[in-house]
């Protein structure tokens, strides 16, 4: 949240007017870092640098669509010029432009998470999906640390970490002949573009006359040595002849790297001033979100953790109500107190001092440690009436009828692209059958093509017969066709119209309804499908702009966006803005913000989570040598890296609070069918709230709810007139 006033304070504008080399601004919650962005974007402008030259990068679209937006606002049309986008929409544009060095066709696909899975199940021979998982996990850890399949070989620690560098192999030669990528080729191979290719790194740098890169905290390795390359250094480390010192700006928060778990390092920090030793570090304290009551909170909370670089928030908003702390009986008993507190902020009167002018469901959010904890909350809302979302369940594009059309999508523009055309082949179903797939497969695979290449082989027929060679070569003349339409169909109107139309020539609404027990869910189906051809027919006509395509034409064709389809689909976010309370996870709630936060489940073993049960299994794992000195020491030393993180989680939670903030754990919670006893988390603790504490009772809140509603109700009747 940026401040409300024009004038910047004195370290906002530092970091806005240092121009002159590497700067860090170290930005802490609610210090207003979208606004040192933007004005440093303007300000760069202002002092001569082409805003062609300028890019800011993030991490989701949805960040950097408030960024373009803001952007925009200050600086108008030039912003147009600035390229504001994530760090895979970059990576896009560079194997898009550049990737035919590597083997790549401009018209590569992006193959989405199922789709991994899938494939990894075929090169490692299994039909496990769970198995399948983890040797994606561990191939994208890989990945993010910058290793190949050969060097994870060489580093692999046991006999599964073998199996699956074995199986990264073959994953990526299954990756190279649908010439695809998966998301960690996003920043890997523009990587190795930089690295090894001295004429695309030198058109890079010369384009990049200034990096901004937000929430760097969030980058993982192999981002960092992208950026390194992209802002000036040699692959060595030195800085490109002709460059006088590396232009960029890193905006970040140590206190909150909470994404561990998924390659992000704290190490790229500690690097920048070793690294860059001319870097400038700027720290961004005051916050303008959230009262003094619940900065101290936080402050004390993380002055647990080690400090790479030591800050204080402060705010000038005033003391606040207190910080709340509750406990409760049960997981269903805290629903309950959840549910009372809502209705009571949101009441007149004594107990609704505290929500002043914040009494909208959308002021309302519920945040917890993992996604089963929503249940009880959901059950809690249901009943009483109240409208609420949950963030961080099932994708939209996750829903099968749109992985259906994305397949169509990703045919179109790649014919190579296997994992798409098995779906788009059986999707509405085409009387082609899975034996005649699986000759095709083999013919496929015995003469290295693709599976839309085999169809219209001349000796296809020698392994199928004519009516299964023609029901595929049918299928290939219909994409051929859908395919040369759709690279001639522009502008959103004419998008629209050729998406309905394409659904109504192959009745997929009928596929929906023939295939659904339930004519309700078909018919939610297709109000999905609906609401997927408006998306991309504003992305064609340019009312969505995702600065992921190279062409600057605001208008573009349906296979310009079609290329793109899998990382629109997972980094956009769709929501719109809803006057519901929010139910969401403490990762998926990062970068948001609302007047009355309750962070729920705050207990030992859910957050921290279970510290105790990770260190067992690391000791029980490492067998007899689990009473070797070098071994606990090992362990114990991962395991408090891990609490560093959930700590910073716990600080998360804390700030995305403006005006109140409750904080509540149960004696007793469900683990697995069981009901074990519980404890509150170290964290409560750790906020070291003391006498300022306003501890709950939740049966004498909702006596004192009851009441004066009962008061008011009594009130009303007294005012009635007599009929």
């Amino acid at each position: 949240m940026s401040s409300p006033h024009n004038a910047m304070n004195t370290a906002q504008q530092e970091a806005v007017n240092y121009m002159h080399g590497p700067c860090l601004v170290l930005a802490g919650a609610g210090s207003g870092k979208t606004r040192v962005i933007t004005h440093k974007i303007a300000r760069l402008i202002q002092v001569g640098m082409p805003a062609s030259k300028i890019a800011a990068i993030t991490f989701t679209n949805k960040a950097a669509a408030e960024m373009r937006e803001r952007a925009k606002a200050l600086i108008g049309k030039a912003a147009q010029e600035v390229l504001i986008c994530t760090f895979h929409a970059l990576g896009v544009r560079m194997l898009r432009s550049h990737g035919a060095v590597l083997g790549l066709k401009p018209q590569f696909s992006i193959l989405d998470t199922s789709d991994v899975t899938s494939i990894l199940k075929d090169a490692g021979g299994s039909t496990d999906s769970a198995t399948a998982r983890n040797w994606q996990w561990t191939i994208s850890a890989w990945k993010s640390a910058g290793l190949n399949a050969a060097q994870a070989l060489a580093v692999a620690a046991d006999e599964d970490e073998r199996q699956a560098a074995v199986i990264m192999g073959r994953y990526d030669e299954r990756l190279s002949a649908y010439q695809s990528v998966d998301f960690d080729d996003l920043i890997s191979l523009p990587l190795k573009l930089l690295r090894e290719y001295p004429e695309v790194r030198a058109q890079w740098q010369a384009f990049a006359g200034h990096v901004l890169v937000d929430e760097y905290q969030d980058t993982n390795a192999t981002q960092y040595a992208m950026l390194k390359l992209l802002v000036g250094c040699e692959p060595d480390g030195s800085l490109a002849p002709g460059r006088d010192a590396a232009r960029f700006t890193a905006v970040g928060d140590d206190d909150q790297s909470i994404y561990g778990w998924r390659g992000a390092t704290l190490d790229n920090l500690r690097l920048l001033p070793q690294d860059f030793p001319a870097l400038k570090v700027i720290k961004l304290e005051q916050n303008y979100r959230s009262t003094a009551a619940i900065l101290r909170a936080a402050n004390n909370v993380i002055a647990a953790n080690p400090k790479l670089f030591p800050k204080n928030l402060w705010s000038d908003l005033g003391e606040g109500e207190p910080v709340r702390v509750v406990d409760a009986d049960s997981e269903d008993h805290e629903a309950e107190r959840v549910l009372a507190r809502i209705q009571s902020l949101r009441a007149e009167g004594t107990l609704a001092q505290a929500g002043m002018q914040f009494k909208e469901l959308r002021d309302f959010a519920v945040l917890y440690r993992a996604n089963h904890q929503a249940r009880p909350f959901e059950k809690a809302l249901r009943k009483a009436g109240i409208a609420y979302k949950v963030s961080g369940g099932q994708s939209f594009f996750e829903r099968a009828e749109i992985r259906d059309l994305c397949a169509w999508l990703r045919l179109w523009a790649n014919n190579d692209d296997d994992p798409a055309f098995l779906r788009a082949v059986t999707t509405p179903k085409r009387g082609i059958g899975h034996q005649t797939l699986g000759s095709l497969g083999t013919f496929a695979s015995r003469y290295k093509l693709s599976l839309f290449e085999a169809l219209f082989s001349s000796s296809l027929g020698s392994v199928l017969s004519s009516r299964a060679v023609g029901s595929l070569q049918e299928f290939g003349r219909t994409v051929n066709d859908l395919q040369f339409r759709a690279k001639h169909t522009e502008g959103a109107e004419n998008a629209l119209l050729f998406l309905k139309t394409w659904l109504a020539d192959m009745a997929y609404e009928k596929h929906l309804y023939d295939t659904e027990d339930s004519p309700q869910i078909a018919a939610v189906k297709w109000t999905n499908v609906m609401e997927f051809c408006e998306w991309m027919a504003q992305r064609c006509g340019g009312q969505m702009d995702d600065d992921i395509l190279i062409t600057q034409r605001a208008s573009k064709n349906l296979l310009d966006v079609a290329q793109n389809i899998a990382l629109l689909s997972t980094l956009t976010e769709r929501e719109k803005d809803q006057n519901v309370v929010t139910l969401s996870t403490l990762h998926a709630a990062k970068g948001l913000e609302w007047p009355h936060v309750m962070l729920v489940g705050v207990t030992e073993g859910l957050l921290p989570f279970k510290m105790d049960e990770a260190f067992k299994a690391r000791t029980d794992k490492a067998g007899d040598e689990a009473a070797d000195e070098a071994t606990a020491t090992l362990a114990h030393a991962d395991l408090t890296t891990r609490l560093q993180e959930e700590r910073r989680l716990m600080y998360v939670g804390i700030t995305r609070a403006q005006r109140t903030l409750s904080v509540s754990w149960t004696r007793r919670r469900k683990k697995g069918r069981d009901t074990v006893a519980a404890q509150p988390s170290r964290f409560i603790a750790e906020m070291a709230l003391d006498k300022a504490t306003i501890k709950e009772d939740p049966r004498e809140k909702l006596r004192a709810l009851r009441a004066e509603f009962a008061a008011r109700a009594a009130a009303a009747a007294e005012k009635k007139p007599p009929q």
